[in-house]
């Protein structure tokens, strides 16, 4: 039997929101992951990538990374000096939180954490890396990823692509207007790449199921992915989270869609 609201709504109040661990949501809610795999895609390149330097942007708490870089220690081709993994590996984070963790979780295993803010400029020399990549940036800085690529570095990341989750933010804001539904939009970013000087090697999209089973998830989901709903509180939507509440519990699970891309750059 599901819990009262006040108990589901209280608990996912005090769970904590640093890193990309998602096991909390187990039994609360699902999410269909892009075919590509995009830590497995991250491994091959980690790997391909030996004996050179890599930089990863906005890296949460550095559980991707961390999982990726396995896979190239494993399953990758070696480099000709037989290491499997960048020689110097660097990663940026901007929270407090999330730095801190994957300060804990990267640096045995060799990663540089650099906290440093999502805006340019990067603090690195222009060149200085064989490879960059990110697993949904806040927004893509071509500029900087292509100045700090060698030429021939390739950047590749997996975006959130538009109207993402649009089902969850339009319950609580209402319609939202058709340039913020149409932006994140994978030609827009492949015209962008462009014209900083990049040459687009490969580009998938996929729109993907997602359903949360009770109201809690929707409540920590929002508080962890925080511009689903910007400055979202409990306080702030309380009336809106009851009738949520009771959708739930009559109808079944709350059903929304994200939209991934995997885009891979060369310099």
């Amino acid at each position: 039997m599901m819990r009262s609201f006040e108990e589901l709504i209280t608990e996912a109040e005090n769970a904590p929101t640093e890193g990309w661990d998602f096991s909390w949501f187990e039994g609360r809610a699902t999410e269909a992951r892009p075919s590509w795999g995009y830590q497995r895609v991250l491994g091959e390149w980690l790997a391909r990538t030996a004996g050179g330097a890599s930089l990863d942007l906005q890296t949460g708490g550095g559980e991707v990374l961390a999982g990726a870089l396995a896979g190239a220690l494993t399953g990758g081709p070696a480099g000709a000096s037989g290491e499997r993994r960048p020689r110097t590996m660097v990663a940026t984070e901007s929270w407090a939180p999330n730095a801190a963790k994957a300060t804990r979780l990267l640096h045995p295993l060799g990663v540089a954490v650099v906290a440093t803010p999502d805006e340019p400029p990067l603090p690195f020399a222009d060149g200085a890396f064989d490879l960059v990549t990110s697993r949904h940036p806040v927004r893509p800085w071509w500029d900087e990823i292509a100045r700090v690529l060698v030429p021939g570095g390739h950047y590749v990341a997996q975006h959130v692509g538009p109207s993402s989750v649009f089902e969850v933010t339009e319950f609580f804001l209402g319609p939202q207007p058709r340039d913020v539904r149409s932006s994140r939009h994978p030609d827009q970013e492949v015209a962008e790449l462009r014209e900083a000087g990049l040459e687009l090697v490969d580009l998938r999209a996929e729109r993907l199921r997602m359903e949360f089973f009770d109201v809690g998830a929707v409540v920590h989901f929002l508080r962890k992915v925080v511009w689903i709903v910007p400055r979202f509180t409990v306080e702030a939507y309380r009336d809106r989270l009851r009738e949520l509440d009771a959708q739930i519990r009559a109808e079944g699970p709350f059903v929304a869609h994200s939209t991934r891309h995997l885009i891979i750059a060369r310099k």
